[in-house]
């Protein structure tokens, strides 16, 4: 998949402290992973048994709104402050793998979350990943 993120990156006229790639490669995962969470959501309010899936819908939220948040802070860099970036990192890691979790209890009966599991847990991953970069 082709994104605009790294040459966006690499087109910034000022410093970035961080490696461009691996901060390009962090904000695709995030974006990716508020989409699918998303989706998941809504997929989970499709559903028949709903009422089972309460906990699910709402960690998908919060986890897509904290990714898609996360995300927009990390595409921006006139002004940056290392402090709240790796603040939402630490938030947004821990989100995805809360929601990673209560989506691979549902992966079994639905294919939806079983995917937005797998991207949760890319996300984490792409984080943790990035916050080792900037220590």
């Amino acid at each position: 998949m082709t994104t605009t993120t790294l040459p966006m990156l690499e087109t910034y006229p000022a410093e970035i402290n961080l490696d461009r790639r691996t901060l390009a490669f962090t904000i695709d995962a995030l974006i990716a992973c508020s989409e699918a969470c998303t989706a998941c959501a809504d997929a989970c309010l499709s559903e028949g048994m709903v009422a089972e899936l309460t906990k699910c819908i709402r960690t998908n939220m919060d986890c897509a709104d904290i990714c898609a948040t996360t995300a927009r802070v990390l595409s921006r860099h006139t002004g940056y402050d290392a402090n709240i970036s790796r603040t939402l990192l630490e938030a947004c890691a821990m989100a995805c793998k809360s929601c990673g979790d209560e989506c691979a209890s549902h992966a079994a009966e639905h294919e939806h979350c079983r995917i937005c599991a797998d991207a949760c847990r890319a996300c984490e991953q792409a984080c943790r990943e990035l916050l080792a970069a900037m220590s």
